[in-house]
């Protein structure tokens, strides 16, 4: 609902403004992304059509008693949306607009404002005007100006240095009155249930919960550390049994992600799970805001079982949906296509190479380590580093290494452990490795692989990392920029009689000619070569 215009004592008509300025206004951050309208409602279409497959084609817009919550509501365009559906669904339920809009503002339609800020903007979205008793509302029967659209300021609960309901770190944001403290009241509570109650007056049972919660919080770390925040959402929104849950969150929960473990093992294990739309470029979803490793949004129903359809939507093509099962591995696949190519592999009961594949820091030196000094000592190592643009070698003694002193005097692979170079494909997957000899070590900016007895099995296994088939499977379980260990359980170790190539890879697992197209459209061709960077 873009506007309203009182006619006559009682009655209004809500009209639609082109442009919709809750398409025009800025992000506030990457963290606190505004949804635009026409995302809000396609995800919105979606809840009704699961409404109506689970109530025998009733719509959901047509009944007066459901309630919907948006818990972190930032511009208000869910609700605005649900408000104007509503109030054209219930045109002949109750056929007087404004005893209308007043029910459904006061008794269907709640939010609750992350800041005090976008608390204000939802308020004029839905109500017209900030103040939901004022003279411009749309609403005429509420004694409180916040209507249903709470927000209060809510402080971090301390446990030492970090708040015990999230990754706050005690000295970025133990602050003033005067800013934003980013404690969300609505995962700031034990008792969810009973916290809303507290909010809004009454023990509200709330049918549908949808929305988009902020995705992530420094943790006080270096640079722009950030740890994720939007899985402690859908977790407090399940507890709350609503019939229905829809929310758009980044995808990185699929494969990845700092702390989320737990919590995809939860999702790819939810049954309830009826519906995933997966965009692996967020600029496909959020115009001009990327998000590394895109976005999705899912659609859960408390009273479904039976697999997940699963849709793609990348640039103008859209694949799916596909009826799948998301917990067939430990990690979501997301193109169907690339399952088939998996189980091709797997079936040949190969070794995987991670036994080769260090944990982060291989030689305990921190990607930013600078004891190093730059003419050779007795007994040093040399020393691979990178600083920002470029690979460089130094030396460091050997006392200082604490760690991987079974790679210290062998062959092996430096390998970088992030890599961006966007989310379009084709994509290059992983950065170009570095054939390291005995007596070389490097810094975290590396993964080692290894060890291998020979120059030559080394310079094999290069050849092998640089294969398409090889970064395939890799881009399968790395979903952002980062690369460790777990992103190579799907590589399978080869014998090192031979330089594997695309064409020999290929054949030994039994690829056809649509499956080699689709990895080729992926996978772009990575050249090695003695001046090899991470570009």
């Amino acid at each position: 609902m873009s506007g309203a215009v009182l006619e006559g004592q009682a009655s209004f008509a809500l009209r639609g403004h082109n442009p919709d300025v809750l398409t025009c206004i800025a992000n506030l951050s990457n963290d606190e992304v505004f949804t635009p309208p026409e995302l809000a409602n396609q995800m919105l279409d979606t809840v009704a059509d699961a409404w109506a497959d689970a109530n025998d084609g009733a719509v959901i817009w047509q009944n007066p008693d459901v309630t919907f919550l948006d818990p972190f509501t930032k511009s208000g365009v869910f609700l605005r949306e649900i408000v104007s559906r509503l109030t054209e669904g219930l045109a002949e339920a109750i056929p007087d607009l404004q005893e209308r809009v007043d029910h459904i503002l006061t008794k269907q339609v709640y939010g609750i404002g992350i800041t005090q800020l976008t608390a204000l903007l939802a308020r004029r979205s839905v109500y017209c005007s900030k103040d939901a008793t004022g003279p411009h509302s749309i609403a005429k029967s509420f004694d409180r100006d916040w209507g249903n659209i709470w927000f209060e300021r809510t402080e971090h609960t301390w446990a030492g240095d970090r708040c015990a309901y999230c990754p706050a770190n005690r000295l970025s944001y133990e602050r003033g009155d005067k800013l934003e403290t980013h404690a969300y009241a609505f995962t700031h509570a034990i008792e969810i249930r009973a916290r809303l109650a507290r909010m809004f007056g009454a023990d509200v049972q709330f049918d549908v919960i949808v929305g988009n919660p902020p995705y992530q919080l420094s943790d006080g770390g270096a640079g722009a550390s950030a740890m994720p925040i939007y899985h402690r959402f859908v977790q407090q929104a399940k507890a709350l049994q609503p019939r229905l849950l829809s929310m758009i969150v980044p995808s990185r929960w699929m494969a990845g992600g700092r702390g989320l473990d737990e919590f995809r093992t939860e999702m790819l294990g939810d049954p309830h799970i009826a519906a995933l739309v997966d965009y692996p470029l967020a600029t496909d979803a959020f115009s001009g805001i990327e998000i590394k490793g895109g976005v999705c949004y899912f659609l859960r129903i408390d009273s479904h079982t039976g697999g997940t359809d699963v849709t793609l939507i990348r640039g103008g093509e859209r694949s799916g949906p596909t009826r799948r099962a998301l917990d067939e591995f430990d990690v979501f696949v997301r193109d169907p296509r690339a399952v088939d190519i998996l189980h091709k592999v797997l079936a040949h009961g190969d070794v995987p190479l991670t036994a080769r594949v260090s944990a982060w820091r291989p030689f305990a030196f921190n990607s930013d380590f600078k004891d190093f000094h730059a003419e050779a000592g007795t007994d040093d190592l040399v020393l691979h580093y990178v600083r920002p643009g470029k690979r460089l070698t130094a030396y460091v003694a050997r006392s200082r290494v604490t760690r991987g002193d079974e790679l210290i005097g062998a062959w092996k692979l430096f390998v970088p452990e992030g890599f961006n170079g966007g989310d379009g494909v084709p994509h290059q997957i992983v950065g170009k490795p570095i054939l390291a000899g005995p007596g070389e070590v490097c810094t975290g900016t590396y993964l080692a692989v290894g060890p291998f007895s020979s120059e030559q099995i080394a310079e094999r296994v290069l050849r092998y990392y640089s294969t398409r088939f090889f970064r395939f499977l890799v881009s399968l379980r790395k979903i952002t920029q980062h690369t460790g260990r777990s992103t190579f359980a799907w590589v399978p170790e080869q014998p090192w009689d031979r330089d594997w190539t695309d064409e020999e890879l290929y054949e030994k697992y039994g690829l056809n000619e649509e499956e080699i197209a689709f990895i080729e459209s992926q996978i772009k061709p990575m050249m090695l070569d003695s001046e090899a960077t991470d570009e």
